[in-house]
């Protein structure tokens, strides 16, 4: 049978195993990327060829590749040709679905087998695998592992093919000699121990999509035709969400608007483990930030605030102080996302750098704050994190190194830790030992950079609260900065898997 002949769709793959299965023939099931084809997969094939009488190789779809945007390596057309090409190989498919069960529930092999590298323990740190155990068992087929040597088609792709500029490439392969995976992994799985309370404005990022339709006939302006429109939970909400993808234990504190609050909205998009406290500000809106873009481009048009002006009332602003007053010990963590709309006053900022066992910040610069709102209202901070123009805004320079401020800065407030983050030139860390630390930017695709400033800082928090060496903290922030970036809005957070899936990538 040639190539072409095995590439089928799954509907019709079930419908050639049907009589096969009927004839008392075996099937065996293989699925995985195979985004680099080697003699590992060679080996792998033939081993579980050997189990039956018709092999099936289906394949994990592009869309679902979740090792970065430099991955795959080759399209899902060309990876489903390179395996229909080999003779062992009777059917290929891509797949419909991120992971293999619903596949096997389809297709009801008698074998399952995957690569030896699975056998290894803790290498399952997903789930996925034990939930196809599940399906396996339930089919009443059975599982079995591949015996061979282990060969990685990240690591070839990150030797060979990889299209990371040079400088980055260098270094991911010094840093591949200093730490393994499993150091990333450690530092993850102990997050999930931290009690984290996040605290900072709510806003709702509400985007709507346009087509350009070209200059107004009577006036001087652009006009666009409306397309569609969505709402996002942004500002801590986004915080408190990515937190709660690591941490055991999020709260969240925040200041709603009491004539418009939108809470049922906002309650029904935080995350499982994120439990919200509510303070209500009167005569005002709970902030919303709308947006126009040019739907095919993605290009921002226009940016409208809908928001109230100086923020709780005295009493309301004591209540709030005084409930962190009482609470904030009890946490591992205390993480501010200051993004400068009044929700975190002076008698609050006093409190929580007076309360705050561990405290970490961020104070935004935007179109609503501009000028007012930087580091230097804190007296005191155990992280702190900026990006390049809200450092540069502190200490009114707009150009040359930023280095000796940010030492300066940081032994001023105290800081085990301080960041300012330069967009695709990465992130410089300080640390109290005196250190430096230069860490590049790993992304590739860019859909949107709203919201990945707010990703940074909850995993490089984290991180902070652990103690973890500089370069550490500010690879994951990379990490989870490049995978948010990949993301409208704040349409999602990012997940913990797919951290876990882009570090193993990187790192091979």
């Amino acid at each position: 049978m040639t190539a072409g002949k095995k590439i089928l769709s799954l509907e019709e793959i079930k419908s050639r195993l049907e009589p096969l299965r009927a004839a008392g023939k075996t099937i065996v099931h293989c699925h995985g990327v195979f985004d680099l084809l080697h003699i590992g997969h060679i080996r792998y094939f033939n081993q579980a060829r050997e189990m039956g009488d018709v092999l099936v190789v289906t394949l994990t779809p592009d869309r679902y590749v979740d090792k970065g945007a430099h991955r795959p390596a080759f399209s899902e057309l060309l990876r489903a040709e390179a395996i229909a090409s080999l003779s062992v190989a009777d059917y290929v498919a891509v797949n419909d679905w991120p992971t293999a069960e619903e596949t096997l529930e389809l297709l009801r092999p008698n074998v399952y087998v995957k690569g030896a590298e699975f056998k290894k323990d803790g290498s399952d740190r997903t789930g996925k695998l034990q939930k196809e155990i599940e399906v396996v068992e339930r089919i009443g087929a059975r599982m079995a592992f591949a015996e061979d040597i282990v060969f990685s088609s990240s690591n070839l792709i990150n030797r060979y093919l990889s299209n990371f500029p040079g400088e980055v490439q260098e270094y991911l392969g010094l840093l591949r000699q200093r730490y393994s995976v499993e150091t990333f992994q450690d530092i993850l799985a102990d997050m999930a121990g931290l009690k984290v309370l996040v605290l900072g404005e709510t806003i709702l990022d509400e985007y709507h999509y346009c087509e350009a339709l070209g200059k107004s006939s009577k006036d001087p302006v652009l006009a666009v035709r409306h397309q569609k429109g969505e709402l996002f939970a942004g500002g801590i909400l986004a915080v408190a969400n990515h937190v709660a993808q690591f941490a055991g234990q999020v709260t969240m504190a925040t200041v709603l608007g009491e004539t418009d609050s939108q809470e049922a909205f906002i309650r029904s998009k935080l995350a499982p483990g994120v439990e919200p406290v509510f303070f209500y500000q009167k005569n005002a809106p709970t902030i919303v930030k709308r947006r126009y873009l040019e739907g095919y481009s993605m290009s921002k048009l226009l940016e409208v605030y809908i928001m109230g002006q100086g923020g709780l009332d005295q009493e309301r602003d004591r209540a709030f102080a005084t409930w962190v007053e009482e609470h904030a010990a009890d946490y591992d963590l205390v993480l501010v996302a200051d993004y400068g709309h009044d929700a975190v006053s002076p008698r609050m900022v006093e409190t929580l750098c007076r309360t705050a066992p561990f405290l970490a910040v961020n104070t935004q610069a935007n179109a609503g704050n501009r000028g007012f709102n930087t580091i230097s209202r804190y007296p005191r901070a155990d992280f702190v994190s900026l990006a390049d123009h809200e450092m540069r805004l502190e200490v009114k320079a707009a150009n040359g190194m930023l280095e000796p401020y940010i030492k300066e800065y940081g032994r001023r407030m105290g800081c085990a830790y301080m960041v300012v983050t330069r967009g695709r030139k990465g992130c410089s860390i300080w640390s109290q030992d005196e250190r430096f630390v230069e860490v590049p930017a790993f992304a590739q695709r860019v859909v949107d950079r709203i919201g990945a400033g707010d990703a940074f800082l909850s995993i490089t928090a984290l991180a902070a609260r652990l103690g973890v060496p500089g370069e550490i903290l500010g690879f994951l922030g990379n990490i989870v900065g490049s995978l948010a970036v990949e993301i409208v809005g704040n349409q999602k957070s990012v997940e913990k898997q797919a951290v876990d899936k882009l570090l193993t990538s990187l790192l091979k």
